[in-house]
C-alpha cells in the first residue's frame, strides 16, 4: 500500500487555524441567541413617550408592587370567596420572540408586567387562574403579549396572544367546541392591557364607543367567541378615587376598576357584573375585589422558608 505525505502551505494553515478558532468559539454558544432581524423590528422604532422622574423612581427601584384583595367571585350562579393578587413589575422584553430578556440589548422594550392571580373554591374543587400582560412603559402601542391559564379539577384551559402584524392567538381547552384554536385578530383595544395603562397614564384610556377584546379570563370561563366586541367606556373621579367603567352591551357585562386619582394610580378594587352559570342556574351576579394590603418588595429573592411570614402581611 502506498503512503502519501501531505504538506500544508502557510495559506492553508491560516485557513485551517481560522476555522478551528471560530469553531471553538461557537461551542457553548446559546442556541436561542437573538436573531439578527430583531434590530429591524418595527416595534422598536415607534416614538417613545418621556418617562417622568416620579415614574422612574417608583417603577425602577428594583422592587415589585404586590397587592392582595379579598375576592367574591361569581361562578356557576353563585358567589365564591377567595383571594386575588396583582403583581406589577418592570422588566426588559424581547419584541421579536416576545419573552423576558436575559441580557441587555439595544432592541429590548421596557414593559410594565402584570401577573394577576385568582384562587377560589367551587364546592369541593378549587380554581386557580393566572393572567400575564406585558405592556410597553412608553404607552406607544398595544400589549406585546398576554397569556392566560385556568386550572380546576375538570381540566385546564390556556391561551396566549402575541402582538405581531396582527394579534396572533393560540387557545387550548378540554371542551370539545373550543379544543385547539389558532386565529388572528385585527389590532384593537384589549381589556387585559387596560390594567397596565391605568398604572402608566390613565389619561390615555379609551373612552366613548369602540371595539375591545374582553379579558381572556372572561372569554374562556364564559365560553364566548374570542373576538372584539362593541364597548363603551367612561372615567369618573370622586374625591381621591377614579373609576374606569367598561360596558359591553352585547355581553350584558360591566367592569368597573377603582384606582387612586394620583400617581402611582394604584388599583384599589374592582367589580365585574355579568350573567353567568348554566340553564336555570344562570343569573346576573357581581364579582367584587376589595383591597387587603399592598407591599413593594423583590419577591423573586424571597423564596426560602423564612420568607413565608411575608404572606401574612398580605393576608394570604
Amino acid at each position: 500500500m502506498k503512503s502519501y505525505k501531505y504538506t500544508l502551505t502557510y495559506p492553508a494553515l491560516f485557513v485551517l487555524a481560522t476555522f478551528v478558532l471560530y469553531s471553538c468559539k461557537d461551542q457553548g454558544k446559546n442556541t436561542q441567541e437573538i436573531p439578527e432581524q430583531v434590530s429591524q423590528s418595527p416595534i422598536t422604532k415607534l416614538p417613545k413617550k418621556q418617562l417622568s422622574k416620579e415614574f422612574k423612581d417608583y417603577w425602577y427601584s428594583g422592587k415589585a408592587e404586590i397587592t392582595s384583595y379579598s375576592l367574591e367571585q361569581a361562578r356557576y350562579g353563585e358567589l365564591r370567596n377567595g383571594n386575588a393578587v396583582l403583581i406589577y413589575v418592570t422588566e426588559p422584553f424581547l419584541p421579536q420572540i416576545q419573552v423576558k430578556a436575559d441580557k441587555k440589548n439595544v432592541d429590548n422594550v421596557p414593559v410594565l408586567k402584570l401577573n394577576s392571580t385568582k384562587n377560589y373554591l367551587t364546592g369541593i374543587y378549587p380554581y386557580s387562574i393566572m393572567t400575564s400582560s406585558f405592556y410597553p412603559v412608553h404607552d406607544n402601542q398595544h400589549a406585546l403579549k398576554v397569556s392566560f391559564s385556568s386550572q380546576e379539577w375538570c381540566g385546564q384551559v390556556y391561551a396566549q396572544l402575541n402582538n405581531k402584524d396582527d394579534f396572533e392567538i393560540m387557545s387550548h381547552s378540554y371542551f370539545e367546541n373550543e379544543a385547539d384554536q389558532n386565529l388572528k385578530l385585527a389590532k384593537t383595544h384589549l381589556e387585559n392591557e387596560i390594567w397596565n395603562k391605568i398604572r402608566i397614564n390613565p389619561t390615555t384610556l379609551p373612552t366613548g364607543s369602540f371595539k375591545m377584546v374582553p379579558s381572556m379570563e372572561y372569554i374562556r370561563l364564559t365560553h364566548k367567541k374570542l373576538q372584539a366586541y362593541s364597548a363603551e367606556a367612561s372615567i369618573s373621579t370622586s374625591s381621591d378615587t377614579t373609576v374606569y367603567t367598561i360596558t359591553y352591551p352585547d355581553l350584558e357585562r360591566t367592569l368597573k376598576i377603582h384606582f387612586t386619582a394620583t400617581f402611582p394610580y394604584t388599583i384599589e378594587g374592582w367589580t365585574d357584573t355579568y350573567k353567568g352559570g348554566f340553564g336555570q342556574e344562570a343569573k346576573v351576579l357581581t364579582s367584587t375585589a376589595t383591597i387587603i394590603n399592598r407591599i413593594t418588595t423583590p419577591y423573586w429573592k424571597q423564596n426560602s422558608n423564612k420568607d413565608l411570614s411575608l404572606r401574612d402581611s398580605l393576608g394570604l
